[in-house]
């Protein structure tokens, strides 16, 4: 009988307002049983550091150029993660073996061979007096991988433990949206990539022209009107800078996404309208590819009512459905990803494969701090 394990999550994402929590049990491969899920947003201060220099930094360059900030801003965000561990722990009392600390990406480029990540797990494991296992997507991209997306893996876990029929698809509206296709539960029946922006953009223009993070059930946009030229100047500028049409697989950063001049004359209401069908003709060149398979929304993005509700309309209903439809938290399922793949890390098993994430071989992913 397979050992198992107690595993802690720590997940922020691309809108890097907080960070997401999971507690779990598994063996690292066929079982897992959450136990626990938590969000702690970031305070104001660290939350406009984090977007500000994210801004900044547009090539690796900009790393040692903005060293110092890094620096303070990295040792913020890991004090942060281990006071979100620690109440958790002493107030419910559990026994975790491993944090998964995932800590929150300020650099991803695939070409460069290069994912920085701000969170220190050494210091970590300090604060928490826990095993940590961080610096997940480092050895994916050494061994020929972009480094992304990591979840695939746990999407296929799920549909298992769930018993949804095959096979399924995982619509993942993060930052970037990105897709994970099970057609078996044998690693090379695992398909990922990512096919664009899912909330990136849209956040942005937002936190541009308001005070507020994102456009909360797509309020905004529902009250705008889609500028046609705005619209097909993103999608020309996208194509051209990448040399690929949406369709194909490969990793995307939201660095990949900028707008254009256009935006310029739009309204807020009209440049949310015109970002969030962006977003939603890319997805739907997806999704009229898979009209006789299930298709199942996660990630923040299943929140904007206004998106779900394009994409319903003009699609099978009754395959579109929601993560929540299967009594799944949609909130926590990268920060129970990486509290299962974690136990992976730690047993050597492989975390990313060639058909996930295009590296050469079935990758170990993780770096391993113990705590004696």
């Amino acid at each position: 009988m397979e050992k198992i394990y107690t595993s802690l999550g720590l997940m922020s994402g691309t809108s890097m307002d907080g960070v997401d929590v999971s507690i779990i049990q598994t063996d690292g491969k066929y079982k897992y049983k959450p136990i626990l899920d938590k969000y702690y947003e970031y305070p104001r201060s660290i939350y406009t550091n984090l977007t500000m220099l994210r801004d900044k930094i547009k090539k690796s360059k900009d790393l040692k150029k903005h060293q110092k900030q890094l620096k303070i801003l990295e040792k913020k965000i890991t004090f942060f993660h281990a006071k979100a561990v620690n109440e958790i722990l002493k107030n419910k009392k559990i026994k975790v073996d491993f944090l998964g600390f995932h800590g929150q990406t300020i650099y991803h480029n695939a070409k460069e061979k290069l994912s920085r990540q701000l969170g220190d797990g050494k210091l970590l494991s300090k604060l928490t007096k826990r095993n940590v296992v961080y610096d997940f997507r480092q050895n994916d991209l050494i061994n020929g991988g972009e480094g992304a997306p990591l979840t695939p893996l746990f999407h296929q876990l799920i549909t298992k433990k769930k018993k949804i029929n095959l096979p399924v698809n995982f619509l993942n509206l993060g930052g970037i949206a990105n897709i994970t296709n099970v057609k078996n539960y044998k690693p090379n029946g695992l398909i990922g990539y990512d096919i664009g922006p899912g909330n990136c953009l849209i956040d942005l223009w937002i936190r541009k022209n308001t005070k507020k993070k994102y456009d909360s059930k797509g309020l905004i946009a529902k009250k705008g009107k889609c500028d046609a030229a705005a619209l097909y100047e993103m999608i020309r500028k996208l194509e051209k800078k990448t040399h690929i049409s949406f369709s194909q697989k490969r990793s995307f950063d939201i660095k990949d996404f900028t707008l254009t001049d256009d935006f310029r004359k739009l309204s807020l209401e009209d440049g949310a309208a015109t970002l969030t069908n962006f977003t939603i003709l890319l997805l739907f060149d997806f999704i009229n590819k898979k009209k006789k398979e299930k298709i199942i929304l996660c990630g923040g993005g299943r929140k904007n009512t206004f998106i779900v509700k394009e994409l319903k309309k003009n699609s099978n209903k009754k395959n579109l459905l929601l993560i929540d439809d299967y009594n799944i938290n949609g909130d926590y399922i990268e920060s129970q990803a990486f509290a299962y793949l974690a136990i992976r890390s730690y047993l050597g098993l492989p975390i990313s494969f060639p058909n996930t994430t295009g590296c050469k071989k079935p990758s170990v992913g993780g770096t391993l701090v113990k705590n004696y």
